[in-house]
């Protein structure tokens, strides 16, 4: 679990800042954890920071990441 706030969604991409200054643009975000956080439309929630779990998916090439879960701190 790392530390990161939530910059943006924008042309179907979850994008978020991590503490260590690194930008991760995710293609995928579980529905638990839309259900529960509006990414898509909830601007309050820019700028906020999350613990955030991802998993990377696909291959070398195409590599693919997926938020698990989303805790506000």
């Amino acid at each position: 679990m790392r530390t990161a706030a939530f910059k943006s969604y924008k042309n179907g991409y979850f994008t978020f800042w991590f503490e260590n200054g690194e930008e991760l643009a995710f293609e995928e975000v579980h529905p638990r954890v839309l259900k529960q956080f509006d990414l898509k439309n909830d601007k309050s929630l820019i700028d906020k920071d999350f613990r955030i779990t991802f998993i990377e998916d696909g291959d070398d090439d195409n590599p693919i990441y997926r938020v698990e879960s989303l805790k506000p701190l």
